[in-house]
């Protein structure tokens, strides 16, 4: 990518290494062999699997030849969902659930035997499982989980139910920790074995690449510097900083959750810039490239997870996000099944005048009044008097603030907030919510039982100011640089440092065996600078992964203000 000033880029995009993306049914067809095959089109749940079987025959019939498809759905055991859904702990818990851990495979009793046609024919086994069926070719269609959430509320059905039975419609606790995580580790298993990735974003006209290809680009991006797609949802807290500083079109009337680098569901387009293109996750360059990626300790500690996540809470013209904690690292591993968990750091990025982060218990809260009050905010609707329980702050740009595991918080109306987190995300324990509804007007779940089994009652008072909102401590300096740190504590296993530069300096640095994730938190930009290969600019906001194979590279200034480099980094693996 050029190392030219620019603004933000929603839709950062790398050159495949080898062969090219092309678009459309008929395209990908034009790759099968001669000769009668059976290929199976493995994929998500989520995505349109009636669109994507039609559109597929019609171009192999285009093509001169028959086809007959086999959707592996009807053939999944009638106690298929049943066998790989996640149960939740306390049994009647509707809040969540542990991370399934199922296998595709226990789908069935017995995988469907396919055979083939006569001549030069060809079967398509299709739907979540279809590689099981042991077919000449594997395609895999995938659609970004951007979309899932929203396939959901379409009444899309969770993977699993059989479609010769009534099966149950499909809901996010069900998305988000049964289907998920069978389903990637399915993907993961299986991406060696890929012939052809298909992007079904537009099931008509589906962008697609040829296996080795993937495989090759993949392997090159792991070893230097890499920006997955970013994007910003809607909820009823967000904001318009996004929206007005970025160019992000909101889907619901405000950009709140922007999603940087959240492993799990980013991606990274692949394509030239003026072509079609593929988004492939990210998670993949971990799958495939742990150590390149990672770094050899990392994996040891995380296996593939990446285990660090940059995101935006935009709440300017917003609201205050929920008052919530995190579970504890105990808690986490036996009731929600996470080996690790969601330590997080606010970065105030801007804010408006006034603007606030709560943080930290009140030196005198009494935890028997607040779980009273929280209850009679749920059934009663009764505002909860928050500072009362938990201490505000000034929102200072530029200032971190620590939020372990346990730690009371929330971002205040006003702010744009960098979110340098742990990647565990879908266990926000909410004790309030400002009595807000949603679009179709019901309050939003408060899990508050888990809240208060996991608050940390120790970090209270004056103790919050110390501990948890840091002053940068220089690392080490030169002539118009520096490198500071300007967060870390004990019990998280990653720290947050700043590179200060002045306009035309630079810095080296070096991932040492560890990969680095940058944002630029001030000025114009930066380049990043990697031995052997050629610059990638880092505009304002924008955030880029440094892998741990890219070992030292440098850092440069560009324009006439200071920059700001924000810089996560794993320190106790």
């Amino acid at each position: 990518m050029s190392s030219t000033p620019r603004s933000y880029d929603p839709n950062p995009s790398y050159e495949p290494v080898d062969g090219q993306v092309v678009a459309g049914w008929p395209a990908a067809v034009a790759t099968l062999s001669a000769g009668p095959l059976t290929l199976a089109v493995d994929g998500p749940a989520a995505l349109d699997w009636d669109a994507l079987v039609d559109g597929l025959s019609s171009a192999i019939r285009s093509a001169g030849r028959q086809v007959r498809s086999v959707d592996v759905r009807r053939h999944y055991a009638p106690a298929a969902a049943e066998r790989i859904t996640a149960h939740p702990v306390p049994a009647d818990d509707p809040f969540f659930t542990p991370l399934s851990e199922a296998q595709v495979s226990d789908l069935f009793d017995s995988v469907p035997q396919e055979s083939r046609l006569p001549d030069d024919d060809v079967v398509v086994v299709f739907g979540p499982g279809a590689v099981l069926c042991e077919p000449d070719l594997l395609w895999y269609a995938d659609l970004p989980k951007r979309y899932a959430e929203a396939a959901v509320a379409h009444g899309h059905r969770p993977v699993g139910v059989n479609l010769a039975r009534l099966g149950e419609p499909g809901h996010l606790v069900r998305l988000f920790y049964t289907d998920w995580p069978v389903l990637d580790r399915h993907r993961d298993a299986h991406a060696t074995g890929v012939d052809r990735w298909i992007d079904v974003q537009d099931a008509t006209t589906p962008t697609s690449l040829d296996g080795a290809a993937l495989r090759s680009t993949l392997e090159h991006l792991a070893r230097g510097p890499v920006r997955t797609r970013p994007y910003f949802n809607s909820t009823p807290w967000g904001g318009q900083w996004a929206a007005s500083e970025l160019g992000f079109t909101p889907q619901a009337g405000n950009t709140a959750l922007g999603y940087e680098l959240i492993a799990p569901e980013a991606g990274v387009l692949i394509g030239r810039e003026d072509g079609p293109q593929v988004e492939v996750p990210f998670q993949l360059l971990c799958v495939l490239h742990p150590q390149a990626m990672l770094g050899e300790e990392v994996h040891r500690a995380f296996g593939t997870s990446f285990p660090i996540r940059f995101d935006y809470l935009d709440t300017v013209g917003g609201g205050n996000l929920s008052l919530h904690c995190h579970p504890q690292e105990r808690y986490m591993r036996e009731v929600f099944g996470w080996p690790y968990t969601q330590h997080e750091t606010y970065y105030v990025t801007a804010s408006e005048p006034g603007a606030q982060v709560l943080l930290g218990l009140t030196e005198h809260a009494d935890l028997d009044v607040m779980r009273r009050q929280v209850e009679d905010a749920v059934a009663q609707g009764t505002p909860l008097p928050v500072e009362d329980h938990v201490q505000v702050h000034p929102a200072t740009v530029g200032q971190l603030f620590m939020i372990p595991a346990g730690t009371p918080h929330a971002s205040g109306a006003g702010n744009l907030v960098l979110e340098v987190s742990a990647t565990p995300y879908l266990y926000s324990l909410r004790f309030y919510d400002w009595l807000r509804k949603d679009a179709a007007g019901a309050s939003r779940p408060l899990p508050y039982e888990h809240g208060f089994a996991n608050l940390d009652t120790a970090r209270r008072g004056e103790d919050v100011t110390k501990e948890l909102i840091q002053q940068p401590r220089t690392l080490r300096a030169g002539k118009g640089w520096r490198e500071e740190v300007i967060g870390a504590l004990p019990e998280m296993f990653y720290a947050v440092h700043r590179l200060v530069l002045a306009p035309d300096s630079g810095i080296a640095d070096d991932t040492a065996g560890r990969f680095h994730i940058l944002n630029v938190s001030a000025g114009q930009g930066a380049v990043i600078e990697t031995a052997g290969r050629s610059s990638h600019f880092l505009a304002f906001a924008e955030t880029i992964t440094v892998p741990a194979a890219a070992g030292p590279y440098r850092i440069r200034a560009v324009g006439g203000d200071e920059v700001h480099v924000v810089k996560a980094l794993v320190v106790e693996p």
